[in-house]
């Protein structure tokens, strides 16, 4: 599918406000830019990184858009220290970046994650367990580091049907900030 053409993740479309203003955010694994298309849209700096980037040619040269190809699990992380004032991922998994994505995080930045869970697999793919989150494993990759805004582990039928995982959290340090319930 193509993501271009696809709708941006309900989830992401409902907390992206709680990210600072005209942040600088992270599109981890973006495909073919669905998302960094709505956080553009929204106001946001973005810097994309995925292996395959063809399906964001459009992109190149916009203002407040950076694109990067690279291995981002085979590779040193191509971010360095750099922290974002958010990290959105969807539809991707590779458990040994949870930490860093943490720590890619500026204190009170907001990471906005939804993801296959166990059980995907009587609806399609994925259903290898190395591409599903066991039942609480968002909540429990944040370690104590951020504070849940929001958390989900359900059943959705759009864009079709699948078992997921979803949160969005702020990492602990940052200014006191209030996250209102920003749509449904």
């Amino acid at each position: 599918m193509n993501h271009s053409t696809s709708p941006p993740s309900d989830w992401v479309k409902r907390w992206c406000l709680a990210i600072e203003v005209g942040g600088r955010v992270l599109d981890l694994a973006c495909g073919s830019g669905r998302h960094a298309r709505l956080l553009l849209e929204c106001g946001y700096s973005v810097q994309a990184v995925d292996l395959d980037i063809s399906g964001l040619a459009d992109l190149n040269g916009r203002a407040n858009f950076e694109l990067l190809q690279a291995d981002i699990e085979n590779a040193p992380w191509p971010f360095g220290d750099d922290c974002f004032d958010g990290v959105v991922v969807t539809n991707y998994l590779y458990r040994p970046l949870f930490s860093r994505l943490i720590a890619s995080l500026k204190p009170g930045g907001v990471l906005i994650y939804e993801t296959f869970a166990v059980g995907n697999g009587e609806f399609g793919r994925p259903s290898n367990a190395d591409f599903l989150l066991r039942p609480g494993e968002l909540l429990a990759a944040l370690n104590g580091s951020s504070r849940v805004i929001a958390y989900e582990d359900v059943y959705v039928e759009r864009p079709k049907p699948a078992l997921v995982q979803r949160i969005c959290a702020a990492r602990l340090g940052g200014p006191a900030r209030y996250f209102p319930v920003l749509g449904n």
